[in-house]
């Protein structure tokens, strides 16, 4: 009898299963049907795509101008992305600055350079610049054991530099998953930051390996903040974005009345922006510092890409430094200097240099690119997670505004 009970509970939970396999298709069409129905388009077209330009574009320009305006439209209306901001600067002037799409979805506030965007990992060029300055004043030793200046980062099994840290060649951990890179502790000096992963060992000998590790930017904020002897984000604003008037670059901050800030959103579903956006949560991004911490405008950022170009803040052997890959103890390129990504494309059918960054905080997509052969600059900035066209629309602007060779 037992065996029969058996049987039977057994053949109950195979019908069981037979009609849950059964429903499934149904499951997940209504899921499709119900994303499907409800999606509403940010932007019903790309003519319907609103925007808001500096100043109207000089005769020479007009041109690029008028084709970045359809591609921006474009993308915008194809990826249904909120908002949208770009500038592009020429042998250090800005030659076209605008902002399309909205800031802010709900209340239609309109994108225009001056929006505040979150740069994300575009931070860590910033960060860079302000270490170059310490270094060239004899402050700050790259290579020397970061617990020389911060004595409250315990050793571990080896030594760790500042340089490494910069590099990503240091061992310090990564994220180990989404919700450690949204930001939600408060952080009332940089030191603080480190608590979030301090403790915990190397993951390699430090030289061995690359991997990006933004914590490892929070202690180069906290070797900067020492070196300098002044809070780091008081320096950065007085040494390096007064200098360049990056009057709009600024630390993110949970404040909800950030003037010029723009709403945030995210994907509804997975990472695709097509299928409908919702607004992020607030977040605090004040552990990471140097690392991740900044509000900005394309404008702003090629002021600072056109400047590392042109000598007008550091040094040319210090941008030198900064911009030339590591090497592992292998040999082997990281294609990553001391924060900056390296990488060579093909620009007006000929190789070029392309020396930038990428961001990709909560709400936010960010690039900066310099091209030096051609003494251009380029920064494009979104209010959404996972903006994909971002980076290829950078690359597409340099195209249209890339003039002849640069002199150099």
């Amino acid at each position: 009898m037992k065996t029969g009970f058996r049987t039977r509970r057994g053949g109950r939970s195979i019908e069981l299963l037979a009609i849950g396999f059964a429903a499934l298709p149904l499951v997940v069409a209504g899921a499709v049907l119900y994303f499907v129905f409800t999606i509403s388009p940010v932007h019903t077209g790309p003519d319907a795509v609103p925007s808001n330009a500096a100043a109207a574009p000089s005769e020479a320009w007009s041109a690029a101008v008028e084709e970045a305006r359809r591609l921006a439209r474009s993308m915008l209306a194809e990826e249904n992305l909120p908002g949208v901001s770009a500038a592009v600067a020429v042998n250090g002037a800005i030659v076209w600055a605008e902002g399309f799409g909205w800031a802010d979805v709900e209340h239609r506030a309109p994108a225009t350079p001056l929006t505040l965007f979150r740069i994300g990992g575009v931070s860590k060029p910033l960060t860079a610049a302000a270490a170059g300055l310490l270094h060239e004043r004899g402050l700050l030793d790259l290579d020397a054991p970061v617990q020389r200046y911060v004595p409250a980062f315990p050793e571990k099994e080896w030594p760790t530099t500042t340089r490494q840290l910069m590099g990503h060649v240091a061992g310090v951990r990564v994220h180990r998953d989404e919700h450690e890179s949204l930001g939600t502790d408060h952080c009332g000096t940089t030191v603080e930051g480190l608590e979030l992963f301090a403790t915990e060992p190397l993951r390699y000998r430090p030289g061995t390996e690359y991997r990006y590790s933004t914590y490892g930017w929070i202690l180069v904020s906290a070797v900067v903040e020492a070196a300098a002897n002044e809070p780091f984000f008081l320096f950065i604003q007085d040494e390096v974005f007064e200098p360049l008037a990056m009057n709009d670059t600024r630390p993110d901050s949970a404040d909800r009345d950030v003037p010029n800030r723009a709403s945030f959103y995210f994907p509804r579903f997975a990472t695709r922006t097509h299928l409908g956006l919702h607004p992020t949560r607030p977040v605090d991004y004040s552990c990471f510092s140097g690392g991740g911490a900044f509000l900005s405008t394309p404008t702003d950022l090629v002021r600072f890409g056109s400047a590392m170009m042109n000598g007008t803040l550091l040094r040319p052997a210090t941008i030198a430094l900064l911009q030339t890959p590591l090497r592992l103890v292998s040999g082997a390129s990281t294609n990553y200097g001391l924060g900056w990504k390296v990488e060579t494309v093909t620009l007006r059918g000929a190789p070029a240099r392309l020396i930038g960054h990428d961001g990709s905080p909560f709400g936010g997509t960010a690039s900066l690119m310099t091209f030096p052969d051609h003494g251009l600059a380029i920064a494009v900035t979104s209010n959404v997670s996972f903006a994909n066209g971002v980076a290829p629309f950078g690359l597409k602007l340099a195209e249209l505004f890339a003039p002849a060779r640069h002199p150099k």
